[in-house]
């Protein structure tokens, strides 16, 4: 297992939840819940420094069948703007039922989903890491893709 504090980021169209795990590689933690529009790219970028990120996993969503939607081409698209100012660390991951999860999880802590809308974002982000940093746990490989995959 690599040594090193990785970020996730959950992208939706409102709000991208923002994740972290620790230098050890064992603990994700939401981290942040960053608006989506102007400026979005910087702030995870000024995150992944502040961090000292060796990775950045951006969730890439698509149906259940595996199918290409429109919140894919939206999470690729976004990925590539990170890409391009954070290159070598972005990586793509699956992130289906992420945000179902993070909502579940919270509803059965007592949380009201309305109130927590940002909140879920940050958790979905660290259930994809939490994901991602098993795997590497399991195979001892970089998990995800690297953007040029998805040429």
């Amino acid at each position: 297992m690599r040594l090193g504090v990785r970020l996730a980021v959950d992208v939706g169209t409102v709000r991208i939840g923002v994740a972290r795990s620790d230098a050890l590689g064992m603990l994700a933690s939401p981290l942040e819940t960053v608006p989506r529009g102007e400026g979005d790219v910087a702030r995870i970028r000024s995150l992944a420094e502040e961090h000292a990120a060796i990775d950045v996993y951006v969730g890439v969503p698509a149906a259940l069948s595996g199918r290409v939607t429109a919140s894919t081409e939206d999470a690729l698209s976004f990925a590539a703007r990170l890409d391009a100012v954070l290159p070598g660390l972005v990586r793509l991951i699956d992130e289906r039922l992420t945000t179902v999860s993070a909502a579940s999880r919270l509803r059965e802590a007592g949380s009201d989903a309305k109130r927590s809308r940002s909140r879920i974002d940050q958790a979905a982000a660290a259930i994809m890491l939490e994901h991602a940093l098993d795997m590497e746990r399991r195979g001892g490989a970089r998990p995800g893709r690297d953007l040029s995959t998805m040429a």
